[in-house]
């Protein structure tokens, strides 16, 4: 896929304002999507949109399912809007931090709410349910067969045995058949929440793509190349996964150390690429063309991944344990072309960039990723300095994974600093000198984070990789969408030709 010379802003959906303690698919996301047609942007990226889960931190690269969307990003008042709920069933609004979200106050709140919405909506009682309403949620269950029952029973099932599924009872963890069916007679109320609960995310959601779309805004997804154990994926499609004869992994992925690290055991379990491939990728398949229903362009994260991958047995607990394995690469993508056509991928290909990585993603043409946090700003030609990034690239000013600029700038060393400063002739704002430089390099895309935007120090870092706690929690105020702001991101897309 060929891409025009754009640029856009990263902020996820969790950190938008809103009144109920998180970010979600309501006023928020529309007053985000005005500024940023304000500010002349041609693309909002954000974080993958599964349920996540509160023994991963909410991580959303450990979501319980690659398909399903959140349940917690779902907008109450649009649901009140819908007549799926009262003003009154909103009350008491406990007092959520602006600023930053608490995810298990924010659970239990919303919780509640969603469930009240899908007994009156299954009971038919509520001004807006009628007729149309039960019809566009039964093509809804149709259209999405393929994962939504599976996922609205692992979920019943995860609630009834309050646990992962790994340690559930041997008929149900195995997915024997009369198990199973016992399984959805008795658990048939959950079930139909949980697929009420999809149901309105995927409403929801579609409005806000349109919204997007309207004022010419396209959606940048990320596609997470591994899934969690605890999910509705692997528990549904064992014989994708690398597990063993009791179901649980063989080996898990991670990456080896490196120079001054020592590796990192990510504990999700890897693929049975030879079973993949016999069946011509078809999980993938479906797994990419839910994406594509709902995102525009997808990031792939761990994009070294589909050409080999870090294996770690598991009962090892060093990734030191671990060796290197073939994935598909090649013929994994030309699948992809062949079932789905042009792909709309854009590459996360930082750390291990090998040749074998660089021949599959320039083969079919992918924009790599650029980054200025890596870049040694006292050597000539660094490749992560913007001066010297290619056309056939994304160029950020941080990422989720990083520091903000600011906090990036006052961890360098005098030194570093100062080869910096010579390098983008940064200022007395040296966010919007980055951005001046990234906005001005070669690079086909350009991003910046709201974060960078704002000039936020690390107290407003979002994800700090390898750490469980404090990640994911940042919210930008209603304050943040400020016309000046959106003006001056404006004036730098046009000079350097971007809008």
């Amino acid at each position: 896929m060929q891409f025009d010379r754009r640029a856009g802003v990263f902020l996820h959906v969790t950190a938008l304002p809103g009144p109920h303690g998180i970010g979600d698919l309501g006023e928020g996301a529309r007053r985000f999507l005005d500024w940023l047609a304000a500010a002349e942007q041609s693309y909002w990226q954000f974080c993958p949109l599964g349920p996540t889960a509160s023994v991963h931190g909410d991580s959303p690269y450990q979501a319980y399912s690659a398909f399903a969307g959140n349940p917690l990003l779902v907008s109450l008042d649009r649901l009140v809007a819908a007549g799926h709920l009262d003003e009154s069933d909103l009350e008491p609004v406990p007092e959520f931090s602006a600023h930053e979200v608490d995810y298990d106050r924010v659970r239990e709140y919303k919780a509640d709410r969603l469930r009240t919405a899908a007994e009156r909506f299954h009971d038919g009682d509520g001004p807006g349910i009628d007729e149309e309403e039960r019809d566009a949620f039964a093509r809804f269950r149709e259209r999405e067969s393929a994962w939504l029952a599976d996922y609205a029973l692992f979920m019943a099932l995860r609630t009834r045995h309050d646990g992962a599924w790994t340690s559930w009872p041997e008929p149900i963890r195995a997915r024997d058949s009369e198990a199973l069916a016992a399984a959805r007679e008795d658990l048939a109320d959950e079930i139909a929440y949980r697929e009420y609960v999809q149901f309105v995310f995927d409403r929801q959601w579609r409005a806000v793509r349109s919204y997007a779309h309207d004022r010419g805004v396209d959606l940048v997804g990320d596609l997470p190349i591994y899934v969690a154990l605890d999910s509705a994926d692997v528990w549904a499609n064992p014989e994708v996964f690398d597990l063993d004869a009791d179901g649980r992994p063989a080996a898990v992925a991670g990456v080896p150390p490196n120079p001054g690290d020592d590796g990192q055991r990510w504990g999700n379990p890897v693929y049975d690429w030879e079973t993949l491939r016999a069946n011509d990728y078809g999980w993938w398949i479906r797994r990419l063309e839910r994406l594509f229903d709902l995102a525009d362009v997808t990031r792939i994260d761990h994009f070294k991944g589909f050409d080999e991958f870090w294996a770690i047995p598991a009962e090892a607990d060093s990734p030191a344990a671990g060796e290197w394995r073939d994935a598909p690469g090649h013929d994994f993508f030309e699948t992809l072309q062949r079932r789905l056509g042009d792909l709309p991928f854009v590459v996360e290909d930082l750390g291990f960039l090998d040749q074998g990585l660089v021949d599959l993603r320039d083969r079919f043409g992918f924009p790599s990723m650029r980054v200025p946090h890596y870049a040694d700003w006292c050597r000539e030609g660094d490749m992560y300095q913007p001066m010297h990034y290619p056309e056939n690239s994304v160029a950020y000013t941080s990422t989720h994974d990083t520091d903000t600029l600011v906090g990036y700038y006052e961890s360098l060393s005098d030194e570093q600093r100062s080869c910096l400063e010579y390098n983008i002739g940064a200022g007395a704002e040296l966010t919007w000198s980055m951005i001046e430089a990234v906005w001005r390099s070669d690079s086909v895309l350009a991003f910046t984070t709201m974060q960078d935007v704002l000039g936020l120090d690390s107290h407003a870092r979002f994800n700090e990789p390898g750490t469980t706690d404090g990640n994911w929690a940042w919210r930008a105020t209603a304050a943040a969408f400020d016309e000046d702001l959106a003006a001056r991101l404006a004036r730098v897309t046009d000079e350097h030709i971007r809008n």
